[in-house]
């Protein structure tokens, strides 16, 4: 399920899947740095809070700092870069079949400085989160 949700003044992107693995192995794919750049971009991630990092890409980066980690069940982090001070969170609840993974980046102001980026976001994330299950099936 894709969702954009409107909360006051500004805009999140919520990808929500049951996807059929353990939370212990979605967990290590989004906290490792060479398996999140096999789904996501290249970085220098550490699952530490107050971390900061980068996402590179071809086109260029995006400045990111740790703000929360619940082993096995939260991670935050922040997305920065062209004046975007947003927040993406991953959520993993255990299921009968796997996990519930939750993706929401949120902070894309409902304005027009923001509309690139969260078109960009809305149409970005699937993909990502289709990399990473396509990373979970293969891997172990």
């Amino acid at each position: 399920m894709n969702a954009a949700t409107e909360t006051s003044e500004t805009l999140s992107v919520v990808v929500e899947r049951e996807v059929p693995y353990p939370v212990e192995k979605i967990w290590r794919a989004l906290t490792t740095p060479h398996l999140i750049a096999e789904w996501l971009m290249k970085n220098d991630f550490q699952p530490v809070v107050g971390h900061k990092f980068d996402f590179k890409e071809d086109w260029g980066s995006v400045a990111c700092e740790v703000m929360e980690i619940e082993p096995q069940k939260t991670l935050s982090y922040t997305w920065g870069g062209y004046g975007l001070g947003s927040l993406v969170t991953w959520t993993l609840s255990p299921t009968a079949r796997g996990t519930h993974l939750r993706m929401e980046h949120s902070g894309f102001s409902a304005g027009k400085k923001h509309a690139a980026f969260y078109q960009g976001a809305k149409q970005g994330w699937p993909k990502f989160l289709a990399n990473l299950e396509t990373l979970l099936a293969k891997a172990e």
